[in-house]
C-alpha cells in the first residue's frame, strides 16, 4: 500500500508504517466471516485456492536463490514464514479461475514449458541462479491446477509470484524513502541492514521478477507488468513533488499538478472517479479544486491500483481470454485498488489510535491532503490556505481535523469508496457465475466495510 513520507514529522513515519491498515487485515476479516454477505454465503479464498496460494512463498524463495548469502537473506526477508496474506497474488489466482469457466477461452497455442520458466540464469551470471535446494515439486509451475471451480495455468501461478515480488520490492524502496523502521510487525529491511542494502535488495527483486516475467513469453503481459513498475516510481515522484511544492500559489501548484498528470507515460482517463461520481467532481467550485482531486486520484492509481489492475488483466491475457474479459478484470482491479485507499483515507479521520493501531490523522501530519480534506475545503475555503502550506503551521492539523468533521467530506468520501466498489462489481458482471467470481465480489464488501 502507499506509504506517505515527509521530513516534517520524522518520528511519525516508523510508527505509521508499523501498523498501517493493509490488505492483510482486509483478507483476514473476509476469511473470518461465517455469516452471509450480499453476494451469498461467504467463501474462504485461501480454501478455494488451496495449494495454488499456499506454496506461493516457497516458490518465491526458490526464484530468489543466490550464492551470495547476504543478498539471499535480505531478498527473502519478507518471504520467511507465512509472509502475509498475499492479497495481490490471491486476486491474480481468483481472476485466473473466474475467467477459465464458461465458454472455453482462447488458450495459448504454444504453452510455456516448466523447464523454460525454471531454468537457471545464464552462465554469464554464475553467482545468481534459481535455488535448486528447495523441493522441485514445490514449483507452482509444475502443472495446470484443475477443479470444478475452473483452472489455473502454470504461467498464471508464476504471474502471481511475480506480482508479489514487485509489490515487495516497492515496500523495500518506500521504507527507505519514508524512513520507516517497522514493516509487518518486525524491523524493516532498511532498519535491519541499512538503506543501501535495502535498495539493492529491492533492485534484485525487480530484476528476478523481470527474468521470470520474460520467461512467460508473452509480450502483452511483459508490457503490462513493466508499466506497473513505471507507475510505482511515477506515483512516488508525484507524492514527493506534491509534498515539496508547498511554497507555490494554489493556482500555480494546481497547474503543475495538471501538467504532471497529463505528462504521465500511462494515459489515464479524463477522470478516474467512478462514472456515477464524475458529476460530483465537477461540483468543485474551482478548477484548482478539480485539479487537486484528479491529482490525488492519479497518484492513488499509480501507487496502489495499477499493480492490482494490470496484474488482473495479465492473468486474463495468459489464460487466453478475449479482450472484453481482460478489460473487465482490469477495471475491477483499478476500482478495487482505488476503493481500498479511499477507505483508508476515511479511517484516518474516523477511528481512534487504539482502534487503528497507529497514530491517526497521519496524512495531515505528513502534509498530504486526501479526499476528506479536499471535499471539506468546498464547504470551508479557509482549508485551501492550509492545504497550500502543507499543514505546517501550529494549529493547522487541529483546525483541518475540526473542519473535516464539521463538513460532509467524510460522507462524500465514503460515497466515493462505495461507488468504486459498485464499479468493480459491475465490471466483472460479464464473467460467468463461479465461486471465484463470488469471492471477488465479497472482497469489495470487505474493503468497504472494514473498520481498521
Amino acid at each position: 500500500m502507499p506509504t506517505q513520507g515527509s521530513s516534517s514529522f520524522p518520528n511519525s513515519n516508523a510508527v505509521y508504517a508499523q501498523s498501517k491498515p493493509s490488505w492483510d487485515t482486509t483478507v483476514a476479516a473476509a476469511q473470518r466471516l461465517v455469516a452471509t454477505s450480499k453476494s451469498g454465503s461467504v467463501i474462504n479464498p485461501a480454501e478455494l485456492l488451496g495449494s495454488d496460494l499456499a506454496l506461493l512463498t516457497t516458490n518465491i524463495r526458490r526464484l530468489l536463490g543466490s550464492d551470495h548469502p547476504v543478498l539471499k537473506s535480505i531478498a527473502s526477508y519478507y518471504f520467511m514464514g507465512s509472509g502475509g496474506k498475499h492479497i495481490r497474488p490471491m486476486l491474480v489466482l481468483l481472476v485466473a479461475q473466474a475467467t477459465s469457466v464458461g465458454p472455453t477461452p482462447l488458450r495459448p497455442e504454444t504453452p510455456v514449458s516448466e523447464s523454460l520458466m525454471n531454468a537457471p540464469i545464464p552462465v554469464n551470471s554464475p553467482v545468481i541462479h534459481f535455488d535448486p535446494a528447495l523441493p522441485r515439486d514445490a514449483s507452482s509451475s509444475a502443472k495446470t491446477s484443475t477443479s470444478n471451480q475452473g483452472q489455473i495455468l502454470p504461467t498464471q501461478r508464476r504471474l502471481a509470484e511475480i506480482t508479489e515480488m514487485i509489490h515487495t520490492a516497492s515496500l523495500l524502496h518506500d521504507d527507505v524513502i519514508d524512513v520507516s523502521l517497522v514493516r509487518r510487525a518486525k524491523p524493516s529491511v532498511n532498519a535491519e541492514y541499512g538503506n543501501k542494502m535495502a535498495i539493492l535488495a529491492g533492485d534484485f527483486l525487480l530484476a528476478r521478477a523481470s527474468i521470470a516475467l520474460a520467461r512467460l513469453r508473452n509480450i502483452e503481459v511483459v508490457e503490462l507488468l513493466s508499466t506497473v513498475i513505471s507507475n510505482l516510481v511515477e506515483g512516488e515522484f508525484m507524492q514527493l513533488r506534491n509534498s515539496a511544492n508547498k511554497s507555490a500559489s494554489a493556482a500555480a501548484a494546481a497547474s503543475e499538478q495538471k501538467s504532471a498528470v497529463q505528462d504521465l507515460e500511462t494515459q489515464l482517463p479524463a477522470s478516474l472517479a467512478p462514472a456515477s461520481h464524475q458529476a460530483q467532481t465537477r461540483e468543485f467550485t474551482s478548477d484548482v479544486s478539480n485539479q487537486r482531486f484528479e491529482y490525488y486520484l492519479a497518484k492513488t492509481y499509480m501507487k496502489t491500483a495499477s499493480l492490482i489492475a494490470n496484474s488482473c488483466k495479465a492473468a486474463a491475457v495468459l489464460g487466453g481470454s478475449e479482450a472484453i474479459v481482460a478489460d473487465a478484470v482490469y477495471r475491477y482491479g483499478r476500482a478495487l485498488g482505488l476503493a481500498f485507499q479511499v477507505v483508508d483515507d476515511v479511517l484516518d479521520f474516523t477511528v481512534t489510535a487504539d482502534e487503528m493501531g497507529k497514530p491517526v490523522n497521519a496524512d495531515i501530519k505528513l502534509g498530504l491532503a486526501t479526499a476528506p480534506v479536499l471535499y471539506a475545503a468546498e464547504q470551508f475555503p479557509e482549508l485551501d490556505t492550509i492545504i497550500e502550506r502543507g499543514f505546517k503551521e501550529d494549529g493547522d492539523d487541529a483546525l483541518a481535523l475540526r473542519l473535516v468533521h464539521q463538513s460532509n467530506g467524510i460522507a462524500r468520501t465514503r460515497d466515493l469508496a462505495a461507488a468504486f466498489c459498485t464499479e468493480a462489481v459491475e465490471a466483472i458482471s460479464v464473467l460467468p457465475d463461479s465461486d471465484a467470481k463470488k469471492v471477488l465480489v465479497q472482497l469489495t464488501e470487505a474493503v468497504l466495510n472494514r473498520k481498521h
